[in-house]
């Protein structure tokens, strides 16, 4: 067993990070990546950390950058790592935050055991659980690699290529209050609301786009015909045109429902990200793969609906794509990771390392 890449997981995961009070996280790697790398670590405005890590002399490669995040979901204050025939867990009260806390651990393990390196950017974004926030705000002019990889998924051996187009929509229903016995006075927000969900398909629409109603929040009391409504919403697709044109076909159909009964609609549509991906024949995924297969496994690759840092900062003029951590039930009080897991993505980001330093 790997005790010092275990020994710096437990550590991380016991200082508290859950989205918004990544600071204290970010200060002791910080630290750690100085005092063992020699790197150059800059903080940006938003408080995401990028660490300059020198080249090995005699490296003929381009700079590279690993990243992964420093906050977690709740509950994640108190954790207490516990490990157990050989597979790492919290007590059970919380999550564990091996997402993305092993990514960070196993990224740290694999620079400081790599036998060369060329130069190496350290990305440590904070709210990514929040809204992929960090990368959003991310000071592009920190970094000096144009391509590198996310530790931030499950399966070591799946490359994630890219992502979707992810719309939000807020909305706000007022129609008119008035006493339920003598609901001809009133309009019913909730009954516009009711009737604008039904106008448009929600579920997975094709093999590529979803759409959701997420919360309805109104209605003050029993015997009152309600004034608001509050409705969170979104749609994503893995093509950009379909994700747009879903989430307009949504926003006329409250806009419709509203107007046909007085009632008004209040709606802030945002695209949080574009649909983008990484060319699979790429030098940056062609390094992905020969690092995975240089461990013993069968290199894939997938596309995926959900986001990811790597999804905005491919947006934002790099190259980015996402690698896994190899931890299992995230998001849960029975998120776990196998030391031999943490200890096989270490010996695969190594490689990437590795093989980039040789031209890779």
């Amino acid at each position: 067993m790997n005790e010092r890449l275990v020994n710096t997981f437990c550590d991380l995961v016991r200082i508290d990070s859950e989205s918004g009070n990544e600071g204290p996280l970010i200060e002791h790697v910080r630290s750690l990546l100085e005092t063992e790398l020699g790197a150059d670590c800059q903080l940006d405005a938003h408080g995401n950390l990028v660490a300059h890590v020198p080249a090995m002399e005699g490296n003929d490669g381009e700079p590279i950058f690993l990243g992964a995040h420093a906050d977690t979901v709740k509950p994640g204050i108190g954790i207490e790592p516990v490990i157990e025939d050989g597979v790492i867990r919290s007590k059970g009260e919380t999550i564990l935050g091996a997402d993305d806390k092993a990514g960070l651990a196993e990224i740290i393990e694999a620079v400081r055991t790599a036998a060369r390196r060329p130069a190496i950017d350290i990305v440590v974004t904070r709210g990514e659980e929040i809204g992929l926030v960090g990368a959003k705000h991310l000071d592009m002019s920190l970094l000096t690699a144009k391509r590198g990889f996310i530790v931030d998924s499950d399966d070591p051996a799946t490359i994630i290529l890219g992502g979707p187009t992810h719309a939000s929509m807020d909305i706000e229903i007022i129609g008119r209050a008035a006493h339920a016995a003598m609901p001809e006075s009133g309009i019913s927000a909730i009954r516009v609301a009711a009737h604008a969900i039904t106008q448009f398909e929600e579920g997975k629409l094709d093999d590529e786009t979803v759409a959701n109603v997420g919360t309805i929040e109104g209605g003050m009391i029993r015997n009152g015909v309600p004034e608001t409504v509050a409705i969170k919403a979104e749609c994503r697709s893995l093509n950009d045109a379909k994700c747009r044109a879903q989430a307009e076909k949504m926003q006329t159909a409250f806009e419709n429902a509203a107007a046909a009964v007085g009632a008004t609609a209040n709606i802030d549509l945002r695209y949080e990200y574009a649909a983008s991906k990484v060319d699979e024949g790429s030098a940056l995924v062609a390094l992905g793969k020969a690092a995975i297969a240089k461990s013993d496994l069968d290199p894939k690759t997938q596309v995926i609906l959900g986001g990811t840092d790597a999804l905005v900062l491919s947006g934002r003029g790099v190259d980015a794509v996402v690698v896994g951590y190899g931890g299992k039930d995230a998001h849960s009080t029975d998120e776990h990771i196998a030391i031999a897991d943490m200890e096989k993505v270490t010996e695969i980001l190594r490689n990437i390392v590795e093989l980039a330093a040789a031209g890779g």
